[in-house]
């Protein structure tokens, strides 16, 4: 882990080697479109890709007519993301940052949505990160969470450092991905506290012919 960022930097190092999905995954777009389909304006609605890397759910909802912003911090990974939107003809704010500290104003953001992001970091910086979210949405604003839990493959093995928390994973989704955090419930109970109308689902799926686990949280709250 890098002492003066939260995310951890094998994440530049992968988005420089490795081209990712281009399509985000059914519980952003069931999320946007639950929540927002039915704006009279599109283009007034800000949302908030968390994590963005090369760009998938920033490129789906900005192609769906919403004001969108993406921060990374890894610029390889924002590189492909304002490429990819290039070749789409669309567009998006794109920063290069930490989550720890979000370059936008109080209350700026109808929604933020972290897909498989905060996972990266420590849960002490998760803290700060849902602090930070908080502050950027607006009153009302919503918030879609998704990450892995304590039952996916790769729980316990390699080197743990922190409740959860584990390094050098040898096998499973998050092999060779740097820091890992497995949310396990009370984390997740933790996390979200600030927030109302807090709704804890899960999604999973299987791999190795049904014997590895493979689990997200999938967490909606809302700004008070």
């Amino acid at each position: 882990m890098n002492t003066t960022t939260s995310w951890d930097p094998v994440w530049e190092e992968i988005f420089q080697r490795q081209d990712w999905g281009k399509y985000p995954p059914e519980h952003v777009i069931r999320f946007v479109a639950r929540r927002f389909y039915k704006a009279p304006d599109r283009s007034a609605v800000r949302l908030l890709d968390l994590g963005c890397g090369p760009g998938a759910c920033t490129w789906f909802m900005a192609r769906e007519g919403f004001a969108v912003s993406g921060i990374d911090g890894s610029p390889s990974g924002l590189r492909k993301a304002a490429e990819y939107l290039s070749r789409e003809g669309v567009s998006a704010d794109l920063r290069t940052g930490d989550f720890v500290k979000l370059p936008w104003p109080d209350d700026y953001f109808d929604a933020v949505i972290d897909n498989a992001s905060l996972y990266s970091n420590r849960y002490a910086d998760c803290q700060l990160v849902c602090d930070e979210v908080f502050r950027v949405l607006k009153p009302g604003g919503h918030f879609q969470s998704a990450n892995f839990s304590d039952r996916t493959w790769g729980y316990g093995l390699g080197e743990q450092v922190e409740e959860n928390g584990f390094i050098n994973i040898p096998e499973g989704p998050l092999q060779a991905r740097g820091f890992s955090l497995f949310f396990g419930q009370a984390q997740i109970d933790a996390l979200y506290r600030r927030f109302t109308d807090v709704s804890v689902e899960k999604a999973s799926w299987t791999a190795d012919s049904l014997q590895k686990l493979v689990e997200l949280w999938i967490v909606e709250a809302r700004k008070p």
